[in-house]
């Protein structure tokens, strides 16, 4: 054999030696990062994961009953960002945060601002951008259509009116570590999405499986014509399904504003995040939605040790683009009926 090959694999051994060499390295000093840091990232990683839910259940409720993805949700998301924020502005102002009952209020009181003002968003929006279509029997196009152009305007109406640049939601509590789990400090902020999540995803739960409303919203989603057939009235169904979904997306609006400020494009990376998170957890499955947003905050939150913050995004549209690859009916599936 000629010598010059041998010592072309020589050093194309070495170097690929030295190669998995450092690449071990890296593994290993990242993954005693990732031990040392573990339960603080899956603190903050369940919190994301239960506003991409919460976001995500508006998306998987419109599909379920239309077949359609309501790629407006964002805006509703971002109506109830601004609508929490003014509330805040006015009550709160640039004083101290307020402490005890007052504080509860005052949260209480954003949260129900940010659901009502996305829930009259979502009706307004179902009102002039899908039913008129659905009574003319628009082809998908022209829903999808309808639904990005409603989006981009908006947007901006949202930017003229309120400003292109982003402003912080004035504080109606004092963000201090609450308790510690395995060492790491939970902030009230933290505490404040775990109860609001938790509550308000149980309540809707309970609703759409056990009460007359819930049963027509899966008989709308199962078989639109069967069950208008049976007496269930169509388009109050469909009405009062985005309605639910603008009150959870909505009141996510605010818990966002608390943390990160409302700007007029605040919606569009957690929307997308929260279309990634339905989509993981099977789209038009509720309990999905929940399943699948708590999955990817932890997983993009745990990824923050191996990836700079930058790719982040990446990481969760990457898994999007892998779910879609490998199950496309998402974790828990879903069995499609006829649309409404």
């Amino acid at each position: 054999m000629d010598p010059r090959l041998l010592l072309l694999g020589t050093i194309w051994l070495r170097l690929r030696g030295d190669s998995l060499g450092a690449f071990g390295h890296y593994l290993a000093a990242h993954f005693d990062t990732l031990r040392l840091e573990f339960w603080a990232l899956f603190v903050g990683g369940v919190a994301n994961g239960l506003l991409y839910g919460m976001i995500a259940v508006g998306y998987t409720l419109v599909y379920g009953v239309l077949r359609l993805i309501n790629f407006a949700h964002s805006e509703i998301f971002m109506s109830g960002g601004f609508a929490g924020y003014f509330v805040m502005r006015a009550l709160v102002g640039a004083g101290a945060p307020p402490a005890g009952i007052a504080s509860v209020g005052l949260i209480t009181l954003g949260i129900v601002a940010g659901g009502t003002v996305g829930a009259v968003m979502a009706t307004v929006l179902e009102r002039v951008a899908y039913r008129p279509l659905r009574r003319r029997n628009a082809p998908k196009l022209a829903y999808l259509i309808s639904a990005i152009g409603a989006s981009y305007f908006l947007f901006n109406l949202a930017g003229k009116e309120f400003g292109h640049l982003a402003v912080s939601t004035p504080q109606p509590y004092i963000n201090h570590p609450v308790f510690h789990i395995f060492g790491a400090p939970v902030q009230m902020y933290f505490v404040i999405i775990f109860i609001v999540g938790l509550v308000m995803f149980v309540a809707l739960d309970r609703v759409i499986s056990k009460t007359r409303l819930g049963r027509g919203i899966r008989a709308v989603a199962q078989d639109a014509e069967t069950a208008s057939l049976m007496g269930v009235n169509i388009d109050r169904t469909i009405a009062i399904t985005f309605i639910v979904g603008g009150t959870l997306g909505g009141a996510a609006g605010f818990l966002f504003g608390l943390g990160y400020g409302v700007v007029y494009t605040m919606g569009f990376v957690p929307a997308l995040k929260a279309f990634t998170a339905a989509v993981l957890g099977g789209i038009g499955n509720l309990r999905g939605a929940m399943i699948g947003g708590l999955i990817l905050g932890i997983f993009e939150s745990l990824s923050v040790v191996f990836v700079q913050a930058a790719y982040i995004d990446v990481v969760a549209f990457g898994i999007l683009v892998t779910v879609l690859l490998v199950r496309p009916t998402g974790i828990l599936g879903e069995r499609l009926g006829r649309a409404a």
